[in-house]
């Protein structure tokens, strides 16, 4: 796998996810694989969410990715779609509210990686907007990790 994947712009990794033929799906793996250093090896992506819900796939403005590993131990991180400096806020915590992480600031193409020691139901909330008082993404799942 060429490194050269992991310095695509964000914009065309989204895009990328959004619509794809059988013949680019291969070099779509190598850049969700590339992706998931972000998280740290042998993390593998469990779901990816375009935020905000419920908008056509080409006006969203991020995407939230889950990704966890062999050991029960989650990954999640917003990225930012729009292509400039936004504020942004990602937190994971237990199933139990307890032992929570999270990354919140102006960020051009990240929120995170953010982590969670026991991902099985974990509760996500993913936040962008121009500020903390002007979002246009205001997402919280019980949780985005499937539940075992």
């Amino acid at each position: 796998m060429k490194l050269t994947y992991f310095l695509l712009p964000t914009l065309a990794l989204s895009a990328a996810l959004q619509e794809r033929s059988p013949e680019e799906s291969t070099s779509l793996t190598h850049t969700l694989d590339a992706r998931a250093t972000i998280c740290g090896s042998g993390y593998s992506l469990e779901k990816a969410i375009p935020l905000p819900k419920g908008v056509d796939p080409n006006k969203r403005k991020a995407t939230l990715y889950a990704y966890g590993n062999g050991s029960g131990k989650g990954c999640v991180f917003l990225d930012n779609n729009v292509g400039k400096k936004q504020y942004m806020s990602i937190k994971v915590c237990k199933v139990t509210g307890s032992s929570c992480d999270s990354d919140t600031g102006s960020f051009g193409q990240y929120a995170g990686p953010v982590y969670v020691s026991s991902f099985a139901c974990a509760p996500v909330t993913a936040k962008m907007g121009s500020s903390s008082s002007n979002l246009y993404v205001n997402y919280k799942s019980d949780y985005v990790f499937p539940c075992n």
